[in-house]
């Protein structure tokens, strides 16, 4: 490229002076600076003079003498890398090389080497240095000097985008700038310095056009390149030539190339986000769109863009997230499809016209088919489909969780386990599951105490007065029946289940998932349990002993029933009270042994049958002419009262074995021995008080004779009857007839068995009757508290009018700091149990409970005549109620009568004379316990077994016994 030479024009005159270099003897070696342009240039002509004079130049060679272009090439390398420099060392190698071409006869012309010959002008310190230069310049000229330099372009295109530039240079280490249009290179420059060499670009055409060309330009300083060279010379005789390397534009390289044109298509590509991730039932799907385009910008034509339909294509419902995959699997539910314009890259959202039809989960499809655009169809590069079951495109319908539930016990009594069977299921579509599980669902279930004694009332809302008696979970592991933990059932009364779902109650990641909060209807039939009231009786003979033709007399108390017993008449599913007590009186027995509760009612012979209505009062038995019992054989007789119970009352039978009941119709002549028959406390809770009754029983009872009771224990129940030391011992207590004689109160402070022994003593402190340490009746059973607070009551039944009543609680169980206790009365105007503010008339002052015990409330006289229904509260320290009676509860039902009538006159029902005993007991009626305790089954010291049976409180029989009712009332059991 460097071709011919030209003449500078007419230059000043400048004089020469030496460069860089070392003098020695008169001699320079090194490089002379021309003072033309302030350029060091070098000798070419050892055997002229020194430049000292004018120099003219520089002017450009492509010849000298008769040196190669090679050697020119050469030259202009060497000149152009180290020609100018600043270093002795360096110079002097540059003159000795430029020497050693430009004037090789006289370099190498006395007789030795050029280079050793002449490097001696400079200091021998430095020779060593000035050669080693003088040696790599020359092996590097060698190699990189280049003739004829040359570039050249050429662009190549993979695709519409990506393609390579190539650069070709010579020689292959020259570098310069290139720059593109509508192309950048792979550092996103348009304009880059590179070298020879393929480089990758990346077309960057306009936004929007639909086709256009890459051009590529480059430039190269090639200085030092090419046989070419500077010429400097000094005129006159001496005339010396000074070179340099070719300086100036001259030796720049310059190319540049240009694609075919290239048309362009563009790839438009959807991601989505649903626009909610949970939808209600009901509620439209909305599906957010974000258009990109993978492969260049959208086309547009006619300055308008180039309109794309996407089509979404909503799969569903699944029961579970289904997995992400390329395509949908076959026969997938489609729960409908929407399409969307699309005219750039951007946001869209889909109309929302698809409606959540049930629960499940719904995955969007987005598509693009090229071959649906027509005409359009060659500008995209291909269609698009994006995959299925993306966590970003799917929506959830939550699921409604409901269960149909029934309790397990539909009769139950006190203190059972209440258990409830739901059927669990969706009732708006599939169980929705998770990591291929059903959703786990906690089910609250809380058993409510019915207020009244009546069944409930079916209603969505619960009754504001019923009383929770516990809330129990069921987590539902998907659609089944499950069975529901415990819920220990109160006194008595109805119970109903409500079951529910709450949001809040449930696991935070499952809330989501729950359509919202469900929760069954109160009072279903079906979900309530009727935990059967149990009634208690007390009742005595009023004569032990009876001779034939005579009259037997009972009273018999009977309580727990419910206020309104007898009045209820079924409902279609609870079947109507029966209002019906059998009093049935069996004998004549040979002997008491045969009074056992193994006794067979069945085969027995029967003397009379009575029958009083199944309701709480005192009933006389034997007192008119309609129910007489008259005995008219010798032996023993028992009465057993039968309740066959129903829907709302436990049955109930008394014992064949309770001597109470028993009346003996003995031979003439006959002398009973004095014994004793006892009956303890059958159970207490520890701190509890506990006693033991003694019935004394006998003709002749010693003058002086007295009872000392003793209790032993508490003992391991598996330890068996253990009477050692005794930890209670009673006060010598006098005997003065037959009667009902009590020990006194004890309490233990931990459980286990607490056995009695009763003893009688005559005045001389003799043994007259013992009991044996574990007989039958004579253990109490000490309980732990137990865990759950239980409060029973026992209002006073019956008041005349002026006369103050009051309501007991015993409370057992934990007793939470802070409670306390309140009793309240409610005067009754109808038949049907109403606790209302509007029937309230008493309040009691509040009691603190210091732990388990018995609570009386204050005294309160009632104003007029009626019944009043009582109803307890227990409260914590913050005024949740921890427990509340039951409105009409029994024992809960005080009844205010006017003044009794005047007593009975001789000859009337209740009159003595009728009894046919007046030969042998002349105590009359206040000694009537003493009869009773005469008779012949004391031959064989029967004790009272089955007192431990009894459940209820002995009411007042109003028969004028009142030494008898002052006696009984320390065997009195709650």
């Amino acid at each position: 490229m460097i071709a011919g030479s030209f003449a500078l024009g007419t230059q000043p005159a400048h004089a020469g002076s030496e460069g860089v270099g070392y003098w020695s003897g008169g001699a320079f070696l090194g490089a002379y600076n021309t003072d033309v342009d302030g350029r060091q240039a070098y000798c070419a002509d050892l055997d002229a003079a020194a430049p000292y004079g004018s120099t003219s130049g520089p002017e450009r060679i492509t010849s000298l003498d008769s040196l190669s272009r090679q050697q020119l090439a050469e030259l202009n390398y060497v000149l152009d890398r180290w020609g100018q420099s600043g270093d002795p060392n360096i110079t002097a190698a540059v003159a000795l090389h430029v020497w050693s071409v430009t004037s090789a006869g006289t370099y190498n012309s006395h007789g030795m080497s050029g280079d050793d010959y002449y490097v001696a002008r400079a200091p021998a310190s430095e020779r060593g240095t000035i050669l080693a230069n003088l040696a790599t310049i020359r092996q590097e000229a060698a190699i990189y000097a280049v003739t004829d330099p040359s570039l050249s372009l050429s662009l190549d295109m993979a695709d519409q985008y990506a393609g390579t530039l190539t650069v070709a240079t010579h020689p292959a280490g020259l570098t310069g700038t290139a720059t593109l249009s509508d192309a950048v290179f792979a550092d996103g420059s348009s304009s880059r310095t590179i070298g020879a060499g393929a480089h990758p670009i990346t077309g960057t055409p306009a936004d929007g056009v639909p086709s256009y060309q890459i051009g590529a330009s480059m430039s190269i300083d090639a200085a030092g390149y090419g046989a070419a060279l500077d010429l400097y010379v000094t005129p006159g005789g001496g005339k010396q030539r000074l070179i340099a390397a070719v300086s100036g534009s001259s030796t720049g390289l310059s190319a540049s190339a240009e694609s075919p044109v290239i048309e362009l298509d563009f790839q438009p590509e959807i991601t989505t986000q649903v626009a909610s991730r949970f939808v209600a039932e009901g509620d439209a799907f909305v599906d957010g769109l974000t258009v990109s385009v993978s492969k260049r910008t959208w086309i547009h034509l006619d300055g308008a863009p180039v309109e794309v339909t996407a089509t979404g294509t909503l799969y569903g419902p699944f029961d579970e997230h289904p997995a992400e995959a390329d395509t949908p699997p076959a026969g997938a539910p489609i729960a409908g499809s929407e399409t969307v314009t699309l005219t750039g890259a951007g946001s869209y959202t889909s109309s929302g016209s698809i409606i959540a039809p049930e629960s499940g989960f719904y995955t969007w499809v987005w598509a693009i088919d090229k071959d649906a655009h027509g005409d359009h169809a060659k500008y995209l590069t291909d269609s698009f489909t994006d995959r299925f079951g993306q966590v970003t495109e799917t929506s959830v319908v939550p699921f409604q969780p409901v269960a149909v539930s029934e309790a397990d016990q539909r009769l139950a009594v006190p203190g059972d386990a209440l258990t409830d069977t739901i059927t669990v299921s969706s009732s708006n579509g599939a169980w929705l599951k998770k990591d291929g599980a059903p959703i786990p669902v906690v089910f609250e279930g809380t058993a409510y105490q019915v207020p009244g004694t009546l069944p409930p009332t079916q209603n969505a809302e619960i009754d504001a007065a019923a009383v929770p008696l516990g809330t129990v979970t069921v987590t539902a592991d998907g659609p089944g029946v499950y069975t529901s933990p415990s819920v220990v059932a109160p006194s008595g009364g109805f119970v109903t289940w409500v079951w529910e779902v709450k949001k809040s109650s449930q696991p935070e990641w499952v809330r989501d998932y729950l359509a919202s909060d469900w929760q069954d209807g109160y009072g279903i039939a079906v979900e309530t349990t009727s935990v059967r009231w149990p009634i208690t009786m007390t009742s005595l003979m009023r004569e032990y002993n009876v001779h034939p033709g005579g009259r037997a007399f009972d009273v018999v108390t009977v309580s727990g029933f419910p206020a309104n017993h007898g009045d209820f008449a079924g409902d279609g599913y609870w079947g109507a009270d029966v209002d019906e007590l059998r009093h049935t009186v069996y004998g004549p027995f040979a002997t008491d042994t045969m009074l056992t509760d193994d006794l067979d009612l069945t085969t027995a012979p029967v003397l009379a049958e009575l029958t009083t209505p199944a309701r709480n009062g005192v009933y006389k038995l034997g007192y008119t002419d309609e129910d007489q019992i008259v005995p008219t054989e010798p032996g023993f007789y028992v009465l057993v009262t039968r309740f066959a119970g129903d829907d709302r009352v436990q049955p109930y039978q008394s014992s064949p074995a309770d001597v109470l009941e028993r009346f003996y119709v003995p031979p003439t002549g006959t002398e009973v021995p004095v014994s004793v028959i006892t009956q303890a406390t059958p159970e207490a809770f520890v701190g509890e008080p506990f006693s033991d009754t003694a019935l004394v029983q006998g003709t002749k009872i010693p003058v002086g004779a007295y009872l000392v009771f003793r209790a032993y224990g508490p003992h391991p129940a598996d330890a068996g009857a253990v009477c050692e030391v005794p930890f209670y011992e009673s006060d010598e207590i006098p005997v003065t007839q037959a009667g009902i004689y009590g020990s006194g109160t004890t309490s233990v402070d931990a459980a286990g068995n607490v056995y009695w022994i009763e003893t009688l003593y005559d005045s001389d402190g003799e043994i007259v009757a013992a009991g044996e340490c574990g007989a039958p009746g004579e253990t109490t059973v000490v309980k732990e508290q137990p865990e759950e607070l239980i409060v029973k009551t026992n209002a006073v039944p019956t008041v005349t009018l002026g006369d103050p009543a009051h309501d007991v609680a015993t409370v057992t169980g934990t007793v939470p700091d802070g409670a306390r206790l309140m009793f309240e009365a409610y005067r009754q105007d109808g038949d049907t149990a109403t606790c209302t503010p509007e029937e309230l008339v008493f309040t009691s002052t509040v009691i603190e409970l210091d732990g388990p015990g018995e609570y009386r409330s204050d005294e309160v006289i009632f104003d007029r005549t009626g019944v009043y229904y009582w109803v307890e509260t227990v409260t914590n320290a913050d005024g949740t109620i921890l427990h509340r009676g039951i409105c009409g509860a029994p024992d809960e039902t005080t009844t205010v009568a006017e003044s009794p009538d005047e007593p009975g006159k001789p000859g009337t029902p209740g009159e003595l004379a009728h009894t046919g005993g007046g030969d042998w007991w002349p105590l009359g009626l206040a000694g009537g316990l003493i009869a009773a305790a005469t008779g012949g089954v004391l031959l064989f010291g029967r004790r009272l077994a089955i007192a431990r049976e009894r459940n209820g409180q002995v009411r007042e029989e109003d028969m004028g016994f009142e030494e008898f009712k002052a006696q009984f009332e320390g065997a009195k059991e709650d």
